[in-house]
């Protein structure tokens, strides 16, 4: 069965060129001219993947992308714009996309991402080999269920995470205390090593010590020139 896509481009002669070279190579695409469009059609259909171009009118595409991200966090998004700003690189992954595509680019590169992020996207159904759960500190960490508790003297906080959170504080929970490698959890979490894929991941870090601030055992060092440590202290280190 072909794997649908969601295409939403405000240019009608690119949007259907596009979505003609992604029907030659066998995939099922609905095009939508501006975000209101595409939000309907995301209602109405079972996506595999959303490709969204940034400058739309009526609903530009990280307002688009931010709507469905509040209904499915797992599916994947690709951003086709522009607009080469950092800032709005940043943006896009802070709103959790998976790839980012300035204009003009290159077809085959295109397919190549899509093909890359919808197998990264399929792997992740199926944790059946991995550890599923931790502990962190005084953290409880279920990476199936993506979600990580606190709990101490009867009180209890719990965080619903998105699934690259999960993804790198899986990483973190199996190196604890040694250091993770920059470019080994840009390539297992976000399939590439580069500078976009790296701001993007000092974001997802950030709010990472955000969710274990509350355990004063546990930091997430950064290594110069190297990546991360997670450090868990016992507790007469504290």
């Amino acid at each position: 069965m072909a794997n649908k896509i969601l295409l939403v481009e405000d240019d009608q002669n690119f949007g259907d060129v596009l979505r003609s070279y992604l029907e030659m190579h066998d995939y099922d695409v609905t095009l939508a001219k501006d975000g209101v469009e595409g939000l309907e059609n995301y209602k109405k259909g079972n996506y595999d993947l959303c490709i969204f171009d940034v400058m739309m009118p009526k609903k530009d595409g990280f307002t688009l992308a931010r709507e469905i991200r509040e209904k499915d966090r797992d599916m994947p998004i690709i951003f086709l714009t522009a607009k080469t700003m950092k800032e709005d690189v940043l943006e896009g992954f802070k709103i959790g996309a998976d790839d980012y595509i300035s204009k003009p680019f290159n077809s085959e590169e295109l397919l190549y991402r899509i093909n890359a992020i919808l197998k990264r996207s399929k792997a992740k159904a199926d944790p059946k080999d991995e550890i599923k759960e931790f502990y962190i500190g005084k953290y409880h960490f279920n990476f199936p269920l993506r979600v990580l508790t606190f709990a101490e003297s009867g009180e209890e906080e719990k965080h619903k995470l998105s699934p690259k959170e999960a993804s790198l504080l899986r990483l973190f929970a199996v190196n604890v205390n040694d250091i993770l490698p920059r470019s080994e959890a840009l390539t297992q979490i976000w399939g590439e090593d580069n500078y976009f894929t790296a701001r993007s991941m000092d974001v997802f870090v950030t709010k990472l010590r955000k969710y274990l601030r509350r355990d004063e055992r546990i930091e997430i060092v950064n290594i110069h020139g190297n990546g991360f440590q997670l450090l868990v202290k016992a507790e007469e280190e504290a």
